[in-house]
C-alpha cells in the first residue's frame, strides 16, 4: 500500500521527508520592485537570489508553493551538461562559442555546490554519477564521448567502467559498461528548491505563494504583473514557468512540451543490503531513449524512475507498473514494497537544448531543461541576473540557438509524440 504525505506539496517521497515547512503568504497589495520572477522553482529563486545578490530588489509570484511542481518532484540527479550534444550548439554557434556553452555546462555543477555550502542547505547532496551502457552500440557511444571531451574540450574527468567492474557500481548484470562521472551526482531537490527560497528571503527577496499570475502589462514605465489579489510594479520581468508558462507567453510556450516522467521509492533495505546494491553511492541512468534513472536515498530505500510519457497520462497501476521495471535491473529486490509513488512533468524542446531568451527588450525568459533541470536552471538565474545587469554576452548566446514550435498545435502535437514515443521505444529494442 502506498503511502502519501499531507503536506502541500504534491504527495511524494520529497514531501514525506521535507526538512522546512514554511509558508509564504499571497499577495494582496501593489508593490514595486525592480524585477519580479514568476514561478518560485529551482530557476525562478535561482533568479531571484542571484538578482538580490547584485542590489536588486524582486519579488517572486508563485501560483502554489514553492517547488510544487518539476522542481520539487524530479529524480535528483545533478548531471553536468545539458540534455542535447555539443555538436547542437554547433550548429547556431561558432567552434569558440561552443566551448564557451560547454564550460558553462561544467559551472552549472559548481553553481549547485556552492549554494549547498554556502547557504548550508540541507538536501543530502551526494557526487557520482554513472551512465549505464545498455547495448554495444551503447559502449561505443560512451567511448567516444569519453575521448571526444578530452580531445575537443580538454576534459579528462569522466572514466570509462568496463563490464568486469560494474560490480563497484550496482548489483545488476542488465549493463555492459558505463562512463562515470565524478563531479556530477545526486541530490533531494524539494529540499534544495526550499533552501533557496531560503537563502533568497535572507537576501531581502520577497516570495508570495498561492498568487497566480492572470495577465502582464506593459507600458512606458515598466510592467504591471497582475495577479488574482494584488499587483506587482516592476522594471524587469523573469519568466520561469517552464511547462506552465501557458497564456502568459504563447508563442515561447509552443517551442515546449510537457513529458510526464514518474518516481518511485522503495521502503527503506537493511543498510548492508542497501550499500551492496549500488556500492559508489551514485546516481545511475541508462542509455535509452525511453531512460530508466535511479539512486539510493540516505534511508536506504531505492529511488528508482522513468516511464516516461508523452500522452501526459501516468501509467496503470503506477507503482507496480514502475516496480516491475526496477526488478528488470534488480530482480533480487523481488520481495521489496514500494512506499511512495509519484510523477510530474518536464519541458522538454525539440533539439533538447535549453532555450533562453527575451520576449521584449525587459521581460526574460528561461525553459526547455529536458530533464536536466537540477542543474541548468541554476546557470539561467545566473545568466538573467547578469543580463539584466547589462552583462547579456553569455545569456545572448543560448539567444543564437533557434527553437522549433511543436508541431500539431495545441490539439495535435501529443498525439503526433506519442507515435514518436512509440518508435524510439521500439529502436530500444532493437
Amino acid at each position: 500500500m502506498l503511502r502519501f504525505s499531507n503536506q502541500p506539496h504534491a504527495p511524494s517521497y520529497y514531501a514525506a521527508t521535507l526538512n522546512d515547512t514554511s509558508r509564504h503568504p499571497p499577495l494582496d497589495a501593489a508593490i514595486d520592485v525592480d524585477v519580479c520572477v514568476v514561478g518560485a522553482g529551482l530557476t525562478g529563486l535561482s533568479t531571484a537570489l542571484n538578482l538580490a545578490e547584485r542590489g536588486y530588489s524582486v519579488a517572486v509570484l508563485e501560483a502554489s508553493k514553492v517547488g510544487w511542481a518539476a522542481s520539487g518532484r524530479n529524480g535528483g540527479q545533478l548531471i553536468g551538461g545539458f540534455a542535447c550534444d555539443m555538436d547542437t550548439f554547433g550548429r547556431f554557434l561558432a567552434p569558440e562559442d561552443v566551448k564557451r556553452i560547454w564550460e558553462m555546462g561544467l559551472e552549472t555543477l559548481e553553481i549547485v555546490k556552492d549554494r549547498v555550502t554556502r547557504h548550508q542547505i540541507d538536501c543530502d547532496l551526494t557526487l557520482g554519477y554513472l551512465h549505464a551502457a545498455n547495448k554495444p552500440r551503447d559502449v561505443t557511444a560512451l567511448r567516444q564521448w569519453r575521448d571526444e571531451a578530452q580531445q575537443r574540450f580538454g576534459y579528462d574527468r569522466f572514466q570509462y567502467v568496463e563490464r568486469a567492474r560494474m560490480g563497484d557500481y550496482l548489483e545488476s548484470s542488465r549493463y555492459l559498461g558505463g562512463l562515470y562521472d565524478p563531479d556530477s551526482g545526486h541530490l533531494h531537490p524539494l529540499n534544495y528548491t526550499l533552501g533557496l527560497a531560503r537563502a533568497a528571503r535572507a537576501a531581502g527577496v520577497q516570495i508570495f505563494e498561492d498568487s497566480c499570475v492572470t495577465r502582464i502589462r506593459s507600458d512606458t514605465n515598466g510592467h504591471v504583473i497582475q495577479t488574482t489579489s494584488g499587483q506587482v510594479h516592476a522594471k524587469f520581468v523573469a519568466l520561469a514557468c517552464n511547462t506552465w508558462l501557458g497564456a502568459l507567453a504563447p508563442d515561447v510556450s509552443k517551442k515546449i512540451m510537457p513529458v510526464g516522467t514518474y518516481v518511485i521509492a522503495t521502503e527503506p533495505l537493511e543498510p548492508a543490503r542497501a550499500k551492496a546494491l549500488m556500492p559508489a553511492q551514485a546516481a545511475i541512468c541508462d542509455s535509452r531513449f525511453a531512460l530508466d534513472y535511479f539512486r539510493p536515498s540516505p534511508d536506504h530505500r531505492v529511488l528508482w524512475g522513468g516511464k516516461v510519457s508523452y500522452s501526459t497520462l501516468p501509467p496503470r497501476h503506477l507503482g507496480e507498473a514502475m516496480r516491475r521495471d526496477m526488478l528488470k535491473t534488480f530482480p533480487q529486490l523481488a520481495d521489496v514494497k514500494v512506499d511512495y509513488a509519484w510523477g510530474g512533468f518536464v519541458d522538454i524542446t525539440m533539439n533538447r537544448a535549453p532555450h533562453f531568451g527575451r520576449i521584449a527588450p525587459t521581460i526574460y525568459f528561461a525553459q526547455g531543461f529536458s530533464g536536466h533541470g537540477v542543474n541548468t536552471t541554476g546557470l539561467a538565474g545566473k545568466l538573467i541576473a547578469e543580463a539584466i545587469d547589462g552583462q547579456a554576452s553569455r545569456f545572448d548566446l543560448f539567444g543564437k540557438i533557434r527553437h522549433r514550435d511543436f508541431p500539431g498545435g495545441a490539439t495535435l502535437r501529443t498525439p503526433a509524440l506519442v507515435l514518436a514515443m512509440a518508435w524510439y521505444r521500439m529502436k530500444d529494442l532493437l
